[in-house]
């Protein structure tokens, strides 16, 4: 198949509905890239959504980092990589803090978008972060615990346990609720300046008014209370809701209180304690409030339905709907208060409006459900590999174009989370399993289900298809597997030999025989057309003294080996006729998610925490290590030619990885003229073979990756490999546009340091030192450069190569003949380096901003790098 996967594909709508009125002109999902990937599709799991203080930017905290859009235009700006659970800006607007549940609290300098500073939270995960008034202490919230961080130093200066809490307006005072009752803390110096005690319950929530004078507090009982912030007297209890008081606010100028109770709003006059008006719209629980920052207006959110109210008179102004059946769990008001954001819990759709009219003004539908913590991503292409199918939790499965990147269908009819997702041989039929108990088979060409199977022992765990398409076996959480008649419906047997949970079942390539595996820690292998077990193979190792669970498994295409990954930390290969062990993998310190064989039998994909493996299957080599750095990777696929690989991952997040096609085959290389540093036995000693031993580092035993032989794959092996480069000008030459497993600066920069370290006066091993500084050499360009784009003339796509001397924010503008602007690609903040390969350099599908395919015709485009900037002339011709 022709390789036109694009590197920056421009459609990032999962969902382009007819109503939409402005769709994104830049949008793209391709910002930070991990090496050696060159698409991602979606954009992650949506936990927070604020305001730049200005307003002129929206911020969005999500799973892969914080996506910034400029709020009137919808244009994506950047992303700053990281997984974020909250974002906080500083009380000057100067300063964005951002928490994850990696526990990593970020700085960033908001006028340039650089990261100035990072703390690591020892509890391990951050679920929010607020700075306090005055912008010295940052406050990182992690359930009931809550810890004072000095923004100035990063020291800890406090850990308090309790159910919320609130700075003075001055930031000298912290109260914080608790079931014991309420503390008042003097922030300088951490010391309990007063006890407030009256809730019969416990405190739910607190707030200051903005003058600072009074505290607002709700309880569990039901009731409100006011007290002087400064005595601790109590001023007045407020009685009016019936249950636990889960949210109260000040107005902007401090007259009014709002409360929430369930489905109930209140408002308070704050200086008598009196009920002015009762709010009574809602049919449900209120799951947020928010008041503009002018104080006229609430806007509450329950269920799929938003509420503006006016303050003064408590009268209902207009409702919002345009959720759907989505939960709305998050609003936020503009800071001039004339935008609201809203945010669906099923789907993550936020919606934009404005507020005088109700209009809906945009809707952003880019992003993966938050479910369960995670959203995941489980992925399969179609058997032409021109379609890849992805389901997530929200119980959707989406269909993409591979070429294009665009979504072709939204399949919609899971309840709940979709776990597994197969096509048929003749790629007209999808079928899927999810948590609901149901199995569905769609006409993935329309996007329409075509009939549902009721597996009556519940939450289906994995779904395949026969070879020949006309059976299709599912295994669920009960231990039971069926296979049913794809035609009919029917089911045809029955299987409950497992114990536990069944987590994969498998056709091998001629149908005859089937594999399943299970959290009992067994693997079983079955005859297709009586159901009668074969083998039961025993070979994982249990794990923290249970089972060893065996998380995937997958056939060979001569259907002779299946390949197996378990929590255990290995990947053991198995004889299918006899059931005998053949190998063990064993690479990383995690549990093995997947196991995936490529297309020819060679090599085998493994994914493992962040990490993909790739493995030799005869020698039991790794040849290839992949790092998606902000996601644990839930399932791996080969497309049917063998050239990309597809990752799915819990941020709900899927990326296409390049792989390099294979040279030479091992038997075509003779025993005899093989060199140790050609690791690879291509009959050539280049940077892939340094890599190769790289991607081994740690190894021991028999292993190609040995150079010296000493039984260990190290730092020594690696520069006997450099020693042995046919001259100085071999790598250069390695690094040619084809060598996609080049390595980078920063790779060869460890590799010396680590050499050096040695201290061995060898001369091949100074020798190969010489290399690898010769190396870094050429991988440190002395200028930056803007470089001729390849294939040129090209349809319709190419890639733009360039080179920078200087780590700097990098952009691609493409005009046409006429100068009119046609697209602008914003490649981030990049070090040093040369960006020539095709998973490096920058990418052109050919299309404007639109989406649109430009006409043929002589098109310029002009790197700006920092102060630097180059044009250059290409031709499109059709």
């Amino acid at each position: 198949m022709k390789n036109t996967l694009t590197a920056i594909f421009l459609t990032l709508l999962l969902t382009l509905t007819p109503y939409l009125p402005n769709a994104f002109a830049q949008d793209s999902p391709q910002w930070h890239l991990p090496e050696g990937a060159k698409m991602r599709l979606g954009k992650g799991s949506i936990h927070e959504v604020k305001y730049s203080p200005d307003g002129t930017k929206l911020y969005l905290a999500t799973s892969i980092g914080i996506w910034i859009y400029d709020a009137q235009t919808d244009e994506e700006l950047t992303l700053h990589i990281g997984h974020t659970s909250s974002i906080s800006f500083s009380p000057d607007g100067q300063t964005l803090a951002s928490g994850g549940f990696d526990g990593v609290i970020r700085f960033w300098d908001v006028s340039t978008g650089k990261q100035i500073n990072t703390l690591t939270e020892n509890a391990g995960r951050v679920e929010s972060v607020s700075f306090s008034p005055h912008g010295q202490t940052l406050i990182s919230a992690n359930g009931s615990r809550f810890i004072l961080l000095d923004v100035g130093t990063g020291e800890q200066v406090n850990t308090l346990s309790g159910s919320s809490i609130s700075f003075s307006p001055d930031g000298q005072t912290l109260a914080l609720a608790s079931y014991h009752g309420i503390l008042l803390l003097d922030v300088g110096t951490g010391e309990q300046v007063n006890t407030l005690s009256g809730h019969t319950n416990g405190t739910e929530s607190i707030s200051f008014s903005p003058d600072g004078q009074t505290l607002a507090s709700g309880g569990s009982d039901g009731t409100l209370k006011l007290w002087n912030a400064n005595t601790g007297r109590e001023l007045h209890t407020l009685s009016g809701h019936e249950g636990r008081i889960e949210s109260i606010s000040f107005s902007s100028d401090g007259q009014t209180l709002v409360s929430g109770s369930g489905n109930t709003i209140i408002l308070w006059d704050a200086s008598t304690g009196k009920q002015l008006h009762t709010l009574l719209e809602h049919e449900f629980e209120v799951t947020s409030i928010s008041v503009s920052p002018d104080g006229q207006t609430i806007a509450s959110s329950s269920e799929n339905t938003i509420v503006l109210w006016d303050v003064s008179t408590g009268k209902h102004l207009r409702t919002l709907s345009g959720h759907s059946e989505y939960h709305v769990w998050s609003i936020s008001f503009s800071p001039d208060g004339q935008t609201l954001a809203t945010v669906s819990a099923v789907y993550t759709v936020i919606q934009l409006w404005d507020v005088s009219t109700g209009k809906q003004l945009h809707r952003l539908s880019e992003y993966s459900l938050w479910a369960w913590n995670f959203p995941l991503s489980i992925v399969s292409f179609s058997p032409d590999s021109q379609t890849l199918a992805s389901g997530s939790s929200d119980g959707m499965i989406r269909l993409w174009d591979v070429n294009t990147g665009k979504q072709l269908h939204t399949l919609q009819g899971h309840e709940y989370r979709v776990d597994s997702i197969s096509f048929s041989p003749d790629g007209q039929t999808l079928a899927s399993g999810g948590s609901d108990g149901t199995i569905r088979l769609w006409d993935f060409t329309i996007g329409e289900q075509i009939n549902t199977l009721i597996e009556d022992a519940g939450w289906v765990e994995s779904v395949s298809f026969s070879p020949d398409g006309q059976t299709l076996a599912s295994g669920n959480r009960g231990g039971t597997i069926r296979l049913w008649d794809v035609s009919t419906g029917k089911q045809l047997h029955t299987l409950k030999e497992h114990t536990e949970t069944v987590t994969i079942v498998s056709f091998s390539p001629n149908g005859q025989i089937f594999a399943s595996s299970g959290f009992d820690g067994t693997i079983r292998l079955w005859e297709v057309t009586t159901g009668n077990p074969l083998h039961t193979l025993h070979g994982h190792t249990p794990v923290n003294g249970g089972w060893g669970l065996t998380r995937n498994i997958s056939f060979s295409p001569d259907g002779q080996t299946l390949a197996s990954g378990s929590n255990d930390e290995t990947v053991l290969l198995w004889d299918v006729n006899t059931g005998e062990q053949l190998h063990t993998l064993k690479g990383w310190s995690y549990g093995h998610e997947s196991v995936s064989f490529s297309p020819d039998g060679q090599t085998i994909a493994t994914s493992s925490s962040n990490t993909i493996i790739l493995w030799d299957v005869n020698t039991g080599n790794k040849l290839r290590t992949l790092t998606d750095h902000w996601g644990n990777i839930l399932c791996v696929s080969f497309n049917p030619d063998g050239q990309t690989l597809a990752s799915g991952n819990y941020n709900g997040t899927v990326l296409l990885w390049e792989l390099a096609p294979k040279t030479t085959s091992n038997t075509e290389i003779s025993e005899s003229t093989h060199l140790p540093e050609d690791v690879n036995q291509d009959g050539v000693v280049n940077i892939i073979d340094l890599t190769l031993v790289a991607s081994n580092f740690g190894e021991t035993g028999a292993n190609v990756a040995d150079v010296n032989g000493d039984g260990v794959v190290n730092i020594v092996d690696l520069t006997l490999v450099a020693a042995a480069f046919g001259n100085t000008a071999s790598a250069p030459i390695a690094l040619s546009r084809a060598s996609e497993s080049a390595p980078t600066r920063a790779d060869v920069e460890a590799w010396l340091y680590e050499a050096r370290q040695v201290n061995l006066t060898d001369p091949d091993f100074q020798r190969g030192l010489l290399m690898l500084e010769q190396l870094l050499a050429t991988l440190t360009p002395k200028e930056t450069a803007l470089l001729p784009n390849y294939p040129n003339p090209f349809n319709p796509e190419t890639w733009i190569p360039y080179q920078l001397a200087a780590p700097v924010d990098v952009s691609i503008t493409i005009y046409a003949a006429d100068g009119k602007l046609v697209r602008r690609l914003d490649l981030g903040h990049q070090p040093v380096g040369i960006y020539e390969s095709r998973s490096r350099a920058a990418y052109w599908d050919g299309r404007n901003a639109l989406g649109e395919p430009v006409a043929s015709g002589v098109y310029f485009y002009t790197l700006t790098a920092g102060e630097f900037t180059a044009t250059r002339k290409m031709l499109i011709r059709k």
